[in-house]
């Protein structure tokens, strides 16, 4: 038998259809990368290795699901049966007697979980460092952070671990951490997939994400667990038919004077060449104004909204201060700052910033964005938690609240080997053209994935629903 180097679909799917290695030898090798030193605090709870065997034997004797033997790491704020969900914070700890719909949609289509990971507690924050289970590293240097809140899930598909990782993306917890491990983050289309059995953040805006080497493993994935909820109130019912993007398509890119890198000079001219990259896919750039949606980040944070992760806390928030992460306690209690008048305030400012955004699109098929204008040491974050938290969400804070879809993909490297990435948005259910498009920009960049061997190949993606 011979397991993979890595644990890509491809590779896993053609060791399983020759018979070179079996999904219980890839559970087990799962769980010894799983604990791999190099890269510390990624996980919250693993399984042990009778309990992922079960879900092994559970697989049926010929691998025809669309998962088969595919292992998967789980954000702890995502409830997977019998196993505690921590939200990153033990005294807030409870057992789910069921999975999250999404959750049991992969084990359904046969992807073996490996164990819950890190985040930033209650899934506030950018950055990777706000937790009691310690602060994951970038895979490309232990100095630098990992982006958050869905830390330890980015970085065990990053490193190896896993073939993709479930993580959420409220204001870009599902995003900043791709681009800052050189991997495939994608925000899915709000109420795509359902969140039932989710922890919420913002429970209007909440969507799960999906991490993995490349746009094609995300689409896979996407489409076994894509599906309308209607036990799950924000579920929607995704439209028939999405048109592809045309062969010449027109990207939305940022003006020179409103592009913001916050002194990272690399940044700035790896976007400028990704801008290019995709003209080189079929684009053609098109200047726009970032200014209303700039704007509408401000709702999200220090605005509003802030409310709804404090309702989601509920008495936890006053009878167990000393709990909480003296950050995110800060954070979630500038709630009581804001009243009714103001969250309806927010409300109606919201539809005009949307409405602007909506006329956009009469002169663009999406937006090329960076991912995150820079990076950061985690000495610096430490010093500074709030304002640098802030800089990485100056471009995924307002995503959500305008509904759109997203796939942060790799754009990349820096001199100093840090890795870069951009993010490709459209509005609401664009998700698997977005993802086709992503592939094809990915595969202009070439390289490989994570510090993982995997090298991005052809793998052409249908823009439709397959």
């Amino acid at each position: 038998m011979s397991i993979p180097a890595t644990f890509d679909i491809a590779s896993l799917r053609a060791g399983y259809a020759s018979g070179a290695t079996t999904p219980r030898e890839v559970a087990l090798e799962a769980l010894r990368r799983a604990e791999d030193s190099r890269h510390p605090h990624v996980w919250i709870k693993r399984l042990d290795a009778e309990q992922v065997l079960a879900f092994v034997r559970a697989l049926p004797p010929v691998p025809t699901l669309p998962l088969h033997g595919l292992p998967f790491a789980i954000k702890d704020n995502i409830d997977l049966a019998g196993v505690p969900t921590t939200v990153g914070c033990p005294d807030f700890a409870y057992i789910p007697t069921e999975s999250a719909v999404i959750v049991e949609r992969m084990i359904a289509a046969g992807a073996i979980p490996i164990g819950k990971t890190n985040l930033d507690q209650f899934a506030t924050g950018l950055t990777g460092t706000r937790s009691p289970y310690g602060a994951p590293e970038c895979v490309f240097h232990p100095e630098f952070i990992s982006g958050g809140s869905s830390s330890g899930s980015a970085v065990a598909v990053a490193a190896g671990m896993v073939t993709f990782a479930l993580g959420t993306d409220t204001a870009g917890s599902g995003r900043v951490p791709a681009a800052f491990n050189n991997i495939v983050g994608h925000k899915t289309t709000r109420g795509l997939t359902s969140c039932r059995g989710i922890f919420p953040a913002n429970r209007s805006l909440d969507c799960p994400s999906i991490f993995a080497l490349s746009c094609h493993d995300a689409r896979v994935v996407l489409d076994a667990v894509a599906a309308f909820d209607p036990a799950d109130a924000y579920s929607r019912h995704a439209p028939a038919e999405v048109p592809a993007f045309p062969a010449k398509f027109r990207f939305g890119v940022l003006r020179g004077s409103q592009r913001q890198f916050f002194g990272d000079y690399a940044a700035a001219d790896l976007y400028e060449r990704s801008v290019n990259r995709l003209a080189g896919c079929g684009g053609v750039p098109v200047e726009f104004d970032y200014a209303p949606f700039a704007t509408t980040s401000t709702l999200l944070h220090p605005g509003p909204w802030i409310a709804e992760r404090r309702w989601a806390l509920g008495d936890f928030f006053e009878t167990h201060p000393a709990s909480m992460h003296p950050v995110v306690r800060q954070v979630i209690g500038a709630a009581a700052k804001f009243d009714a008048v103001a969250a309806f305030d927010g409300q109606y400012r919201l539809a005009g910033y949307a409405q602007t955004v909506h006329e956009l699109w009469n002169g663009l098929d999406l937006l090329l964005l960076p991912t995150a204008g820079t990076i950061y040491r985690r000495d610096e974050v430490l010093a500074d938690p709030i304002q640098l938290n802030g800089n990485l969400g100056w471009y995924t804070h307002f995503t959500n609240l305008l509904d759109l879809s997203a796939v942060a993909v790799p754009a990349g490297f820096r001199d100093n080997g840090l890795p870069f990435g951009v993010t490709l948005m459209a509005p609401a259910f664009y998700d698997r053209a977005l993802l086709a498009l992503g592939a094809r920009y990915h595969q202009a960049l070439g390289g490989s994935a994570g510090i993982t061997p995997v090298q991005i190949a052809e793998q052409p993606l249908a823009n439709d629903r397959e």
